[in-house]
């Protein structure tokens, strides 16, 4: 809702049975990236990732949806950071 909205964070839901804490503590490890989990009634049904400063970068989004589709590649969901790569450009 509307109310609900904080536009300094995008919501992403997480695919189904992935585990969500596993794939946040990978892209920690392996590629330094640090997002949030959801809260409350959302806890492990999205991640939340910033998007203010540095953050904001577009060599920065670029580098979460890689991390992100490098690691979700592994997992058997079904998604591809293809599209949101392109649309970036």
């Amino acid at each position: 809702a509307e109310a609900h909205r904080l536009p300094q964070l995008n919501a992403v839901t997480v695919p189904d049975g992935v585990d969500e804490a596993a794939v946040r503590a990978t892209l920690l490890e392996e590629f330094d990236l640090e997002i949030g989990a959801g809260l409350g009634p959302m806890a492990g049904r999205i991640w939340r990732i910033g998007l203010m400063g540095h953050s904001a970068r577009p060599e920065n989004v670029q580098l979460c949806l890689e991390a992100l589709d490098a690691v979700l590649g592994g997992t058997g969901a079904a998604w591809t950071a293809a599209e949101a790569l392109l649309a970036g450009h």
